[in-house]
């Protein structure tokens, strides 16, 4: 009987044992859920369509424009003033932003470089690659393949690509159509990792 007592004591413990190890190897084994990333499009942002000298100053994580008001702030991540793009770092803003530009399928763009990044400077802007300009059609094209690489003042990277310089992004634009009116396209990283 005493035998009979120990056996079930000890079979009681073991499967003690064995139900607490499969469960914890069971919260182990779950796999964290993909959050899926969201590309968002801008059209027809107006880069300072009067010709007035000020940047249209764009927050993406709030998918909205900011007042120039706060352009001292970190609220802004980029910026847009006819064909010239600022981010928030640098000679630019005070938020420490950087940038470059990757040549690249902006779809197939999957993770933000390691290295190679810069800042607004008095000589250089970071982003000033991304079109070309037809002397004889006096059309400025986005270029194909530029994607624009920022890591933002609140540290998290972002893809941008800019599709259009004209007011509803013209297939063909022409000397009749509106300038200064960006369409772009990106993916926010909140997670804190490099990867799209």
């Amino acid at each position: 009987m005493k035998v009979l007592n120990k056996l079930t004591g000890i079979s009681a413990v073991a499967l003690a044992l064995f139900l607490t190890s499969c469960s914890k190897s069971d919260d182990n084994s779950k796999t964290q859920p993909v959050v899926e990333l969201k590309t968002t499009t801008v059209t027809n942002l107006a880069a300072d369509t009067a010709n007035k000298g000020s940047y249209t100053l764009y927050s993406l994580a709030d998918n909205k424009v900011i007042a120039n008001a706060d352009s001292a702030s970190s609220k802004w991540d980029i910026g847009f003033k006819a064909t010239s793009i600022i981010i928030n770092g640098g000679v630019s803003g005070p938020g420490k932003a950087v940038g470059q530009v990757v040549n690249g399928v902006f779809n197939n763009l999957t993770e933000a470089p390691a290295t190679g990044y810069v800042t607004d400077s008095t000589s250089n802007l970071t982003f000033k690659s991304w079109y070309s300009y037809n002397a004889t059609t006096h059309i400025i094209s986005a270029v194909p393949g530029k994607v624009l690489i920022i890591k933002t003042p609140g540290g998290k990277y972002a893809k941008v690509e800019i599709l259009s310089y004209y007011k509803d992004a013209p297939t063909n634009p022409d000397l009749t159509a509106v300038s200064r009116l960006y369409k772009f396209q990106y993916v926010l990283q909140t997670n804190g990792t490099a990867k799209f």
